[in-house]
């Protein structure tokens, strides 16, 4: 759940509503329904790619223990995955890696942005991969640092 939630940005309501096929593991792309039913497609990476095909493959089969579920993320009762219960995962998964500042859900909603950001992707891309219907909700990931700047400035300016 966590390498998904990084890889593809998505909201936390928006991860644990997944139904199973919504993953298609052979193009690595989401089908996500968002924010006023809007449907759009993330890729993902092959991380986020072997950590699906492992919860689907292992502990998925263990969890639901022969019973059914459409939806991709579930608890050891075998139903879907709750805000609060993911939450929780997110709590233990940062307290387990040491990290001692606060994190949550949407911290990797953030990191997704600012990584892609960060590493070169336009605004309009990330935008779509967010869901955000205005582009000025995305302009806050695009915090550029000033070593950033000053590489940039040396690179592209004729006098830089």
């Amino acid at each position: 759940m966590l390498q998904l939630l990084y890889s593809t940005g998505l909201r936390v309501t928006e991860l644990v509503t997944l139904a199973v096929g919504s993953c298609n593991l052979t193009s690595c792309f989401i089908r996500v329904l968002g924010k006023g039913e809007k449907e759009r497609l993330i890729p993902f990476g092959v991380p986020a790619k072997e950590a699906i095909v492992t919860y689907l493959d292992s502990s998925r089969p263990l969890i639901l223990k022969g019973r059914r579920s459409n939806t991709l993320f579930v608890t050891n009762r075998g139903k879907g995955m709750t805000r609060l219960r993911f939450w929780q995962i997110i709590k233990e998964a940062a307290r387990a890696a040491g990290i001692a500042e606060e994190v949550s859900p949407h911290s990797l909603r953030h990191s997704f942005a600012t990584h892609l950001l960060s590493h070169g992707a336009d605004l309009r891309s990330v935008q779509m991969m967010l869901g955000h219907s205005d582009i000025t909700t995305t302009q806050i990931y695009t915090h550029v640092d000033e070593g950033r700047l000053k590489s940039i400035h040396k690179k592209f300016h004729p006098r830089g």
